[in-house]
């Protein structure tokens, strides 16, 4: 499939999430692996480049042609060519890979051993062979160009990436002004503490701040159709804005503020669903751009209590696939 040319931040947030029907091809300058990662982080070092960004990704994946319209920004394709070699592995696939800790893996093993529960996902390797950061899912443009220098310039030895964004952007984030309200969000105090107080409802934590438009997309796209408001129906559902110091327990019994919390928990992007079984404990998060059959899905794997047989979402959505075909 060819890929457009050029995209606005707010076009690469708004898209059609079903498979496509045709598959995706690589950018011509990724760099086809020599099955063993120790070997491509040497090329990438004579080359005098910071390391190499395992990408992983599938054929089919809407996301993942989005992120390829988003490299054809020539100042993002310069500077990641300059200093990272990017490897392609197919989560499906059955290639086998050594990785740095010496082991082989399939493609798909690979894929789970970095928790890739979302495609595009890249793991970033420096010089001497050490993952150093994780991407999970599809962000706009300017949160991976500013990804790429976090990791290339070292920032992340000193500061985690939201403490950079907050830095680098200040104008990105809003502390005040008002969230979009519905009607199935708990209302305050927010006690979500579920190690003493029995729940038999899933709990999902959205976090949101104003002036946000990935924020009223999530609300006019995916939260206004009818399957995932089926959904949330199962579930409590509670909003927090990210950067507030609104008062809140959170599931394991700690009390700290939405602001607190957010950054215990390293989000950056807004808006960001964590999901937490009735006991209380984190299941899994969309911290990520996300459209509505993949919310669909995380809901309907939360819902159906899957985690519960030890079934993993990336297990469980090759399931679902090869049901389907």
């Amino acid at each position: 499939m060819d890929i457009p040319q050029g995209m606005t931040d707010k076009d690469s947030q708004k898209f059609d999430d079903t498979l496509l029907d045709q598959a995706l091809v690589y950018p011509d300058w990724f760099k086809l692996g020599l099955g063993d990662l120790n070997d491509d982080i040497s090329d990438a070092r004579a080359a005098g480049k910071f390391g190499i960004i395992v990408y992983f990704g599938q054929a089919r994946c809407a996301y993942c042609e989005k992120f390829f319209i988003g490299l054809t920004d020539s100042t993002i394709e310069h500077y990641l060519r300059e200093h990272f070699d990017v490897i392609p592995v197919d989560i499906w696939g059955i290639e086998e890979f050594i990785d740095t800790d010496g082991n082989s893996y399939t493609e798909r093993e690979l894929a789970l051993r970095y928790k890739t529960n979302f495609t595009p996902s890249l793991v970033f390797y420096d010089r001497n062979g050490k993952p150093v950061y994780r991407l999970r899912g599809y962000y706009p443009p300017y949160q991976f160009r500013a990804v790429l220098h976090y990791v290339a310039e070292g920032y992340y030895r000193t500061e985690k990436f939201r403490d950079y964004l907050q830095r680098a952007e200040p104008g990105l984030f809003f502390t005040s002004g008002e969230l979009i309200e519905r009607d199935f969000f708990i209302s305050p105090p927010y006690d979500l503490e579920r190690k003493n107080q029995v729940s038999d409802k899933a709990l999902a934590v959205i976090f949101e701040q104003a002036s946000c438009h990935a924020c009223e997309l999530l609300h006019t796209g995916p939260l206004s159709q009818d399957e995932i408001l089926r959904e949330i129906a199962n579930m409590d559902v509670v909003q927090l804005n990210l950067f507030a110091d609104t008062e809140v327990i959170t599931p394991g019994g700690k009390l700290t503020t939405a602001k607190q919390w957010g950054k215990d928990l390293e989000l950056f992007y807004t808006p960001s669903i964590i999901l937490f079984s009735p006991a209380g404990n984190e299941i899994m998060r969309v911290d990520s751009v996300v459209q509505f059959y993949r919310l669909w899905g995380v809901l309907d794997y939360v819902n159906k209590r899957v985690y519960d047989d030890g079934i993993d979402y990336q297990s469980w959505r090759l399931q679902q696939r090869e049901t389907i075909e």
